[in-house]
C-alpha cells in the first residue's frame, strides 16, 4: 500500500466533506435526541463509504477508456464551471 498515496487521498477528500451538505445532513439527523447517534454515524458511514467505491470503479473504468491526463483537464474545467456558475448564482 501507497501510504503517500492513501495520505494525499484522506487529507483531499476529509478537506472537502468538512462543511459538506453530506456532513450538515448528518448533523441534523443527529441533532434529533430520540435517535441513536451510533446508528447515524453507521449509515453516514456506509453512504460515504458507497459513494467512494462508486468513484473509485467509474474512474477505473473513464481510465481504460480516456487518458487520465484528459480526466484531470475535464474535472479541473468541471470545478472551475461550478465555482463560477456559484460565483453568479450567489
Amino acid at each position: 500500500m501507497d501510504l503517500k498515496l492513501l495520505t494525499t487521498v484522506f487529507t483531499a477528500i476529509f478537506i472537502a466533506e468538512l462543511g459538506d451538505k453530506t456532513q450538515l445532513a448528518t448533523l441534523l439527523f443527529a441533532a434529533d435526541r430520540e435517535v441513536a447517534k451510533l446508528t447515524i454515524f453507521i449509515g453516514a458511514s456506509a453512504a460515504l463509504v458507497l459513494a467512494s467505491a462508486i468513484g473509485v470503479v467509474a474512474g477505473s473504468a473513464l481510465a481504460g477508456v480516456v487518458d487520465p491526463r484528459w480526466l484531470r483537464y475535464i474535472a479541473g474545467a468541471g470545478f472551475i464551471g461550478i465555482g463560477i456558475w456559484t460565483l453568479f448564482a450567489a
